[in-house]
């Protein structure tokens, strides 16, 4: 999923703040600590399905000329490499 930085940034002061106001978290530091931690951590989560997809067409490199000849659909095999990695890993995308 493809979120802007400034969006990623609006949810994790909401998420901060949330946390914060219905005493769910305790500040021992800045607040801004917390928010950029949030971001990094947001952005990292987003990132896996990116990455996964990165790495299934590298995996599709093999098949190219299979695919090529009309012997495999792409859009298939890639859902069914990026399906296997997903239960492989446990992945929650």
């Amino acid at each position: 999923m493809k979120l802007s930085k400034g969006r990623i940034g609006q949810m994790a002061r909401a998420l901060a703040g949330t946390l914060h106001d219905r005493g769910h978290l305790e500040l021992i530091g800045p607040q801004q600590d917390l928010i950029h931690a949030l971001e990094h951590a947001i952005s990292e989560e987003l990132s896996v399905e990116d990455r996964l997809n990165v790495e299934v067409r590298e995996l599709m490199k093999g098949y190219q000329a299979e695919i090529e000849r009309g012997g495999v659909d792409y859009q298939k095999m890639f859902t069914m490499i990026k399906n296997k990695l997903v239960r492989e890993r446990g992945l929650i995308l």
